[in-house]
């Protein structure tokens, strides 16, 4: 009786130190996403895991900047990428009104901003450097922007004051916006049948750079208030004038209340964490295998079940 009553003590104290989590909620978590493959794919793949884990999922899309408020209020509840150099300003914003937080960073390390295929390097031998960029700008000229240089920008809503930059560093360029990451990619792929030179913007990690090999220009280094304080950067009166973070950031961010609706979820999030080759391969499934976002992240689940199944215990 009493070695019964030791273990059943045992029990019941082992049973304390690891306190089960409470139910998911039966509601769906609410998954936003935007206009580039490796996120569409991402948001899949941690989808179709809370799925395998019993919870429902709903897919909306959502515009990359406002995002943060949507989170933030609980009209959506999680953002599997964000990308210090795009949307840590709208990320920062949020966080500072409250409902949102902080839940991870990624191993995978990020940079966006303008770049060029190396066989751009042969018309304007002075690249990386921004100046002699700008010296090369008539090779860059378009019908559509006269005897300037066309940068190609990627979609409005990603908000990478390029034009702003232009201005602040004097630069003989036009900013024109491409409406989509497809966009980007036909550019490159029409540029390179005759090595056209071509600058446009671009980011790591992506499936392009296995490509296209290529560079990225090299601006006055970012630092911290560049974008936002004329003291900073190189230019005592501009803002802008600095290049975006060359080692940014990938973080994932989550509404306030998903720890406690969905809390076997939430903990899985928590440990969500992907690599620069494992981003740029999914967004390979989409933009060069032509799979489907989620169809994409089926098959990268099948392939990579070492990776993700120890995030679901």
């Amino acid at each position: 009786m009493q070695k019964l009553t030791r273990l059943l003590l045992g029990a019941a104290t082992a049973a304390l130190a690891s306190p089960v989590l409470a139910e998911d909620s039966s509601d769906p978590i609410i998954i936003p996403i935007h206009n580039w493959s490796s996120q569409i794919v991402m948001s899949n793949v941690v989808g179709q895991i809370f799925e395998s884990m019993g919870d429902a999922v709903e897919y909306v899309s959502t515009d990359s900047q406002a995002v943060y408020e949507a989170v933030r209020l609980g009209d959506a509840t999680l953002e599997v990428e964000v990308w210090e150099g795009a949307f840590g300003k709208s990320f920062r914003a949020a966080m500072e009104k409250g409902g949102i937080h902080d839940v991870a960073t990624q191993a995978a390390i990020t940079r966006e901003d303008w770049w060029y295929p190396l066989w751009t390097k042969e018309a304007c031998p002075g690249l990386p450097d921004w100046k002699a960029l700008n010296d090369c700008a008539a090779k860059f000229a378009t019908p559509e922007t006269g005897d300037k240089g066309r940068f190609l920008g990627g979609p409005v809503d990603w908000l990478k004051h390029d034009q702003e930059k232009v201005d602040a560093l004097g630069m003989n360029f036009v900013v024109v916006n491409a409406g989509s990451a497809a966009a980007l990619w036909a550019e490159i792929a029409a540029a390179e049948k005759d090595k056209t030179p071509i600058v446009l913007f671009n980011w790591t990690p992506n499936f392009a750079e296995a490509v296209w090999p290529g560079e990225f220009v090299e601006f006055p280094a970012w630092e911290e208030g560049c974008d936002t304080d004329p003291a900073k950067g190189p230019l005592p009166d501009k803002i802008f004038d600095c290049g975006n973070p060359a080692n940014g950031y990938l973080k994932i961010a989550a509404w306030d209340g998903m720890k406690d609706k969905w809390p076997a979820a939430y903990a899985t999030l928590q440990k969500v964490n992907f690599t620069n080759a494992q981003i740029a391969e999914m967004a390979k499934l989409v933009d060069v295998d032509g799979m489907e976002p989620e169809d994409a992240a089926s098959a990268w689940l099948e392939a990579n079940e070492a990776v993700w199944k120890p995030w679901t215990e």
